[in-house]
């Protein structure tokens, strides 16, 4: 397994289908994005459209969640899975295309990789004022940081990578 990252692709996937050509990818490779995948921003057909065009790409995405895309839910259509060791949000139909779950860790390449996602949205109020979708949870909640916080104390606050879409 290769194991690849890259930042916001805000639904723009043609660069990862030509990286995906370029370096002869399979499904069994990962490509982690940390964060604004674009893949839930819709939430309507063009989404869906968009998540068939990946699943036609030889290689196995593990999002990580930004601040401009909605958090992957049941009411969405995602299950949980495993994944790599550990919780992922999936749909069935799409299997190639997994969402990290915040506070998890990953093994993924021999090394030890916590998810913290989400970020505070700089641009919110210019996004509602155009009409252009904002959610209330992009940034992480106390809750969520209490989560992440006891998950690392179970990894004794050891862990080799941090996947985060902002650093804190």
């Amino acid at each position: 397994m290769n194991v690849y990252l890259t930042g916001d692709t805000h639904g723009r996937f043609e660069r990862i289908a030509c990286f995906c050509r370029d370096n002869h990818t399979t499904l069994g490779d990962v490509l982690i994005i940390l964060g604004d995948a674009g893949v839930n921003y819709y939430l309507y057909h063009r989404d869906e459209k968009l998540k068939q065009y990946i699943d036609t790409m030889p290689v196995t995405l593990l999002c990580i969640h930004g601040n401009h895309e909605a958090r992957p839910t049941a009411a969405l259509g995602y299950e949980e899975a495993e994944h790599f060791g550990a919780r992922v949000m999936v749909q069935p139909e799409h299997p190639n295309l997994l969402f990290a779950l915040d506070g998890e860790v990953y093994e993924l390449a021999g090394r030890s990789c916590i998810a913290i996602g989400g970020a505070y949205s700089v641009d919110k109020y210019y996004r509602l004022m155009n009409g252009w979708n904002w959610w209330p949870d992009e940034q992480p909640t106390p809750e969520m940081k209490k989560g992440i916080e006891k998950c690392l104390d179970y990894q004794h606050w050891k862990v080799d990578v941090v996947l985060s879409h902002t650093v804190p």
